[in-house]
């Protein structure tokens, strides 16, 4: 397996840090960029053991840390609170937007077919994949769509949202580590500013890519409905897979201790879902 780590510039004062990998191969590969959630880094848990798995199946892999993330490569709590402070839905947007960019230019040059491009997205990551797959400049190049309990929408504090305002941030605690985190309401701000271009629902509707909406029936996080109401909403081919049992993360854990039933049914679906279509 090859491999290239990598830091781009985001285009609006932050920089991404990722890694790409892919097998030896004779022809441009199809590439599939993936995306964490809220809280999450692209060395969480399940996302490792996935791009390897897709990169034996033949495809190229690329992984990264949204700039919102706080986190580095290699890091295991948030190192840059402000960064994770003041991240927004519209930020991980114009992330992704820059990596669908790079993908073939500054990350893995002459090893990817630009024209083959697939995203996979977790919960906060599965909305962001969700809005990109809606961008006219975006789905000429886009095979496929694969989310992984993701949001319908990202007003999901509007009870708490007078006291966010009148106190300035919201305390958030990070379950793994402990760590006390905040949320500013630049947060608020952002979707005050950009809802119509935020609706989940109205980019399921937009996108054309074949999509695998993955959804466990047990989601403690993301309830199963939100995932009936993206699927209701998607125009074009889409499938929703519910996975009895399965909750946010289907089982899965960090530090990585092996796949559970409900996370080798998700992987499963998930690579054969990309390679019917890429």
């Amino acid at each position: 397996m090859n491999s290239q780590t990598f830091e781009i510039e985001n285009g609006h004062g932050a920089r991404l840090f990722g890694v790409a990998r892919w097998p030896e191969a004779q022809e441009p590969l199809p590439a599939v960029i993936l995306c964490h959630g809220f809280k999450g880094f692209m060395e969480w848990g399940f996302f490792p053991p996935l791009a390897d798995l897709l990169v034996a199946r033949g495809f190229a892999t690329v992984s990264f840390n949204f700039s919102g993330s706080g986190m580095r490569p290699g890091d295991e709590r948030v190192t840059d609170p402000d960064a994770f402070r003041l991240a927004t839905f519209s930020g991980d947007l114009r992330d992704l937007m820059r990596m669908v960019e790079a993908v073939g230019n500054e990350i893995a040059p002459d090893v990817v077919d630009r024209d083959r491009l697939a995203l996979v997205g977790h919960s906060r990551g599965g909305g962001a994949a969700l809005l990109a797959a809606s961008q006219p400049e975006v789905m000429p190049r886009l095979r496929a769509l694969v989310t992984w309990s993701a949001v319908a929408t990202f007003r999901r504090f509007q009870q708490y949202e007078e006291a966010w305002r009148e106190r300035g941030s919201m305390p958030v605690v990070n379950g793994r580590t402990g760590q006390e985190l905040e949320i500013g309401v630049e947060v608020l701000d952002d979707l005050v500013a950009h809802g119509d271009e935020l609706d989940l629902l109205a980019a399921a509707g937009r996108r054309r890519a074949p999509w695998l909406i993955v959804h466990g029936s047990n989601d403690e996080t993301v309830p199963f409905a939100e995932a009936e109401s993206l699927a209701a909403s998607a125009a074009g081919e889409h499938e929703l897979l519910r996975i009895e049992g399965g909750d946010h993360t289907f089982g899965g854990k960090h530090p990585f201790t092996g796949p559970t039933p409900q996370l080798t049914t998700t992987l499963n679906a998930t690579q054969t879902w990309l390679r019917r279509h890429l």
